[in-house]
């Protein structure tokens, strides 16, 4: 009996920091993206995770369609999108210097 003891006294806090430190911000951080893939709308300006920036035009199921350029449509799966940015972050880019 004492050897199971001695074994939970070592081995559950190390879990506990472990749940803490790793399990836990991961959990956070899943759900937190989840939360902006299902509240994407259209006319948000996103980012890929292929780095394609695009404005959203509109949803098929899990399908995502993103206009590029005014002659550019693509179709990419919802779960690529890795962040949303206002339309309004495009124009305020500072202008290169010459």
């Amino acid at each position: 009996m004492s050897s199971i003891g001695s074994f939970l006294a070592l081995f559950a806090p190390l879990f506990l920091i472990w749940y803490f430190l790793i399990i836990l911000p991961q959990q956070r951080q899943r759900r937190k993206v989840q939360e902006m893939l299902a509240n994407l709308k259209t006319g948000d300006r996103v980012v890929t995770s292929g780095g394609i920036y695009g404005t959203i035009t509109g949803f098929h199921g899990q399908v995502v369609q993103l206009q590029v350029t005014p002659q550019v449509k693509l179709d990419i799966a919802r779960s690529a999108v890795t962040g949303v940015g206002s339309p309004e972050a495009e124009e305020e880019k500072p202008k290169p210097k010459k």
